[in-house]
């Protein structure tokens, strides 16, 4: 998430440089500078076709790994429709260049949101659920003869499970589905704001108990309990969330695949004539 973050950071800022690049007057659209950057920018839009090349050619299969063509793929990504906003300097000249830079536009959106499904996608089901399983074992929850390490707090321990249970189960469908993507991480946040204060109330019965015995807890023993019982929780409901959106973000990935090619398309075909028309007149 917080990788996702600067991404998307480091995206605004290199658009918010491009426009004010773009303010300072040193060239126009048309100007040699200009046609250059044109250039380019076209020129790294057109190389984004290496990567499906890259994996539906069998000759090219042997031309390194396909994570790293992606990568290039996302710098040529990005890279491209900077140069193409410079060289338009944000301005739009005619329609056949409107086209052409509205589809570039919408294309580059498209494969920013691409890339933030496709990682979702790209761990795969079973890495997921090897963590889940990992965490329920450090929990306690796959032991029938070991107390859970949440065992003072048994209203955390149901409401871990109850979670669990009602996601994983779910329903199989387009509502479900799009409720896991954008609902179900705040139903996330919230359940683990209540364990943390069940958890917090938990553990200062705990030190009530051990005082009425006679017995001194350490304060700071406890709050690093806390601290583990709280990342513990939330490492279970994000193992969680994440199985349960891994199929959600399959089908998002799917329908993000039909309405991305046809916007590619358009912005090849606009782009052409647009480069034809500059040359022709």
């Amino acid at each position: 998430m917080a990788g996702d973050v600067a991404l998307y950071a480091l995206l605004a800022v290199l658009t918010l440089a491009t426009w004010r690049i773009s303010r300072l007057g040193w060239f126009t659209a048309g100007d040699d500078l200009g046609y250059w950057l044109g250039v380019a920018g076209g020129t790294m839009m057109l190389l984004l076709f290496s990567y499906p090349l890259r994996k539906y050619m069998r000759f090219m299969h042997r031309w390194g790994a396909v994570k790293w063509w992606f990568w290039v793929h996302m710098t040529l990504g990005v890279g491209g429709p900077l140069l193409i906003l410079l060289h338009s300097t944000f301005r739009i000249g005619s329609l056949n260049a409107g086209v052409a830079l509205i589809s570039m536009i919408i294309v580059a959106l498209s494969g920013v949101a691409g890339r933030f499904i496709y990682v979702r996608v790209h761990r795969g089901l079973h890495g997921e659920r090897s963590s889940l399983e990992e965490l329920r074992v450090k929990a306690g929850f796959d032991q029938q003869e070991v107390r859970s390490r949440l065992h003072f707090a048994p209203a955390v321990e149901a409401r871990l499970r109850g979670f669990e249970e009602r996601e994983l189960q779910a329903a199989p469908g387009w509502a479900t589905w799009l409720r896991q993507v954008f609902v179900l991480p705040l139903q996330q946040w919230r359940t683990q704001a209540v364990c943390a204060r069940e958890l917090h109330a938990a553990l200062n019965q705990v030190r009530e108990r051990s005082a009425g015995d006679g017995r001194v807890r350490d304060i700071t023993s406890q709050r690093r309990a806390e601290r583990h019982a709280r990342r513990l929780v939330r490492q279970y409901l994000l193992s969680v969330v994440r199985v349960a959106q891994f199929t959600a973000y399959e089908r998002l990935f799917a329908l993000w695949h039909v309405l991305h090619v046809p916007f590619v398309y358009l912005l090849v075909i606009s782009a052409v004539v647009h480069v034809v028309a500059v040359h022709a007149y």
